[in-house]
């Protein structure tokens, strides 16, 4: 099987992991500051504060901003489900809004739109590794004074106009989930340039303490163990070579595949390839073909965020539904051999001769 993700993990990696369990101090530590400096140098140089995952980013980060009871934040519904949970953990609302359908992240148009005297914030996702589009994102939060938040949880060094995701909003969140293009084993990352909002961070992941039972504020355990952040070290030496492989990938993808509508990359960014998603008319039989010739694939995402049981909406959000039918990822990862490569495009483009799947409209 030519799997459509898996974590690469190697001897610098358990190095690292020995290294850190010989001495015995496993909690946030060193190697958790260490990790968030050198996690600084990809994003601008701003402050960055490692939790315990993506979704404590995503919450710890709209607490720090004073997110809460009565705020409206508006998010995509085309995406994983932890955008909209962190908003509802907060005490507030998600407003869930259609999507770009060329590049799957939010519409700005429908940001706009979707603005009412209770929003707080927008919340854009640059899914798949696409950067949502930050200028126009930009020009709706400051005409309403909102704030801008990244969820950058799939687009680890994305760019956006030359300057790198996680330093496009007024905060970010990354994850470092084990299939994301680098990890930390479990962990995410709050990225800000405002360093009262940092110290906030610091303190909710930390049961509201900067100093031991000296407590702040009510806050949590969302702390990085140092062993996550000596992986992270480690895969950070890595992550540009293997963001090039993925880009390398995907360029050979989008030049052989046929039969389906590959992914298209606005002028503006440049795409991390979290996930290679194309559209296909018969999404399923796709799939189906595809497993049969021993190639993984995976639906991102069969059903939007606000008809999940969790929300329960009925909204009109015509290219949410549309892609949620369509969108089919394809394996890109950057341990790829070109036979593995040539494999794919061989099976997907096989799919004409072998039954008629078609592209999506």
């Amino acid at each position: 099987m030519i799997h459509l993700s898996s974590p690469i993990i190697g001897d610098a990696e358990r190095g690292a992991v020995d290294r850190v369990m010989a001495t015995g101090m496993l909690a946030q530590g060193v190697e958790v500051e260490a990790f968030e400096a050198e996690f600084s140098a990809f994003v601008d140089d701003r402050t960055c504060v490692a939790v315990s995952s993506g979704t404590s980013a995503l919450h710890l980060g709209l607490l720090a901003l004073g997110i809460g009871p009565g705020d409206e934040v508006i998010v995509p519904s085309f995406t994983f489900a932890a955008t909209a949970n962190a908003v509802r953990l907060c005490g507030a609302d998600p407003v869930f809004v259609d999507i770009d359908p060329a590049t799957f992240c939010v519409d700005p148009a429908a940001v706009a739109a979707a603005v009412g005297p209770r929003t707080a914030a927008v919340m854009p996702v640059h899914l798949y590794g696409h950067p949502a589009d930050m200028t126009a994102l930009r020009a709706v939060a400051d005409r309403s004074s909102l704030a801008l938040v990244e969820d950058a949880a799939q687009a680890h060094l994305a760019t956006w106009d030359g300057r790198p995701v996680g330093a496009l909003g007024d905060l970010a969140m990354f994850s470092f989930y084990p299939t994301k293009n680098m990890t930390t084993g479990e962990g995410g990352m709050v990225v800000t340039a405002d360093e009262q909002v940092a110290r906030t961070v610091r303190l909710l992941r930390n049961q509201g303490m900067a100093q031991r039972y000296a407590n702040e504020l009510v806050g949590f355990n969302a702390r990085m163990t140092d062993l996550g952040g000596a992986i992270g070290r480690v895969q950070l030496t890595q992550v540009e070579g293997w963001t090039a492989r993925r880009q390398a990938n995907a360029a050979r993808l989008d030049a052989e595949l046929t039969g389906v509508v590959v992914p298209p990359v606005a002028a503006a960014a440049t795409h991390a390839y979290h996930q290679y998603t194309v559209r296909s008319g018969d999404r399923d039989a796709l799939a189906d073909h595809l497993r049969a010739r021993g190639i993984a694939s995976g639906v991102y995402y069969p059903t939007p965020v606000h008809r999940l049981p969790s929300f329960g909406l009925d909204l009109d959000l015509p290219e949410t539904e549309r892609a949620a039918t369509e969108v089919l990822s394809l394996p890109v990862r950057p341990d790829l051999t070109d036979d593995e490569v040539t494999a794919i495009v061989e099976a997907v483009n096989g799919v004409g001769s072998a039954g008629g799947v078609g592209a999506g409209g």
